[in-house]
């Protein structure tokens, strides 16, 4: 069916379609399990032509119905008896406290769920409109009855495992073929945390460190390839991107900082051998200890190098550390390779620690 529009749907009522008639075991489980009490009170979503809606109120209960197709509201109440209020209701979009009523003892979905696409979102608010005691019925065709070009009518295992969470009580029973699930007790749920599965590898990340000693110089390091680079490297699994950059400096120069003297500033993105790239440009504030080479197979030496200086390095300097040089001195290093730049703002809405070219 796959209708998406409530034209789609106005046409359907009004070509004379409808749904499955309700059955004898669907009426036989509703009388076992969901009774009218004295008062009853019932919200019969997606209403269709009202079949629903009229054996509720048949069985005792007061009933509001409610549709998202015009036509379908026209033509269920033109044959009602006065026993069912039908109205033209979007359950996704309308405000629930336009309902008729505030709660209810019984909310039922019959073959009408499976249409409904923030299902979670509507399922919360609706539990809210529960009476004490009540309970919500959807009866729905399962996905492994139907064919494969009608599984949109249907709710598969894995919608219905999710629809059934977050309620103390959950009974299901098998309707001549349809689902018949009745929900009791909400009860409280707390959010949980999963990944999925261990990801296939895609990117390169880590922390670009510029720290600058009390003249302002900044320090670069010579790699054994003859590239100045700045401290840094790639983060460990879980780490931080400013305590990366502070492990980093430590472990490549010796030089040691706090967490605190760490200030990400930007998030830098851009690619090598078509692999995605993301450095953070990291600013130390301060640190202690005198430059040295700890890494001799990777590093030659450590310099301090004036900003103003930097265009004119006789020698290259590593991508990432140009971009977050640029960070840092915007403007400083004419015709750099493209990057995207992510600016880590203060809570006034500026970019943090950027400062403007020394020269």
């Amino acid at each position: 069916m796959g209708y998406t529009s409530q034209d789609e749907w106005d046409a359907h009522y009004r070509g004379g379609s409808s749904f499955r008639p309700l059955g004898d075991r669907e009426r036989a489980l509703l009388a076992a399990h969901v009774p009218a009490p004295d008062g009853g009170l019932a919200l019969d979503v997606g209403c269709g032509l009202g079949e629903l809606a009229r054996h509720l109120a048949a069985s005792g209960y007061r009933t509001d119905a409610v549709d998202y197709a015009p036509a379908a509201v026209t033509a269920a109440a033109g044959t009602a008896d006065g026993t069912v209020s039908f109205l033209r209701f979007d359950i996704e979009r309308d405000d629930p406290a336009g309902l008729p009523h505030p709660a209810y003892d019984l909310i039922t979905f019959r073959l009408s769920l499976a249409f409904v696409a923030d299902r979670t979102r509507v399922l919360n608010r609706l539990r809210e409109r529960l009476r004490p005691g009540g309970a919500l019925c959807v009866i729905t065709l399962a996905a492994d009855a139907v064919p494969e070009a009608r599984r949109d009518i249907a709710l598969d295992e894995d919608e219905i495992g999710l629809l059934s969470a977050g309620w103390g009580r959950v009974e299901r029973y098998d309707a001549d073929g349809l689902v018949f699930l009745v929900l009791r007790d909400p009860v409280p749920a707390r959010i949980a945390f999963s990944g999925k599965g261990r990801p296939r590898p895609h990117a390169l990340t880590g922390a670009g460190v510029v720290v600058t000693d009390p003249a302002g110089r900044v320090l670069l390091g010579l790699s054994v390839g003859g590239t100045w680079e700045l401290p840094g490297g790639k983060n460990e699994p879980g780490e931080a991107f400013t305590a990366a950059a502070v492990r980093e400096l430590a472990e490549e120069t010796g030089l040691k900082a706090g967490a605190d003297d760490a200030r990400l500033l930007a998030v830098l993105m851009d690619a090598v051998d078509d692999l995605p790239r993301v450095t953070a440009a990291v600013r130390v504030t301060a640190y202690t200890g005198t430059p040295q080479v700890t890494e001799p197979a990777l590093i030659r030496r450590w310099e301090w190098h004036e900003v103003r200086d930097l265009p004119a390095l006789g020698q290259a300097l590593f991508t990432p550390s140009a971009h977050v040089i640029d960070t840092v001195w915007p403007g400083l290093l004419p015709g750099l390779p493209p990057v995207h730049r992510h600016h880590v703002v203060d809570h006034g809405g500026r970019a943090a620690g950027a400062v403007r070219n020394p020269l």
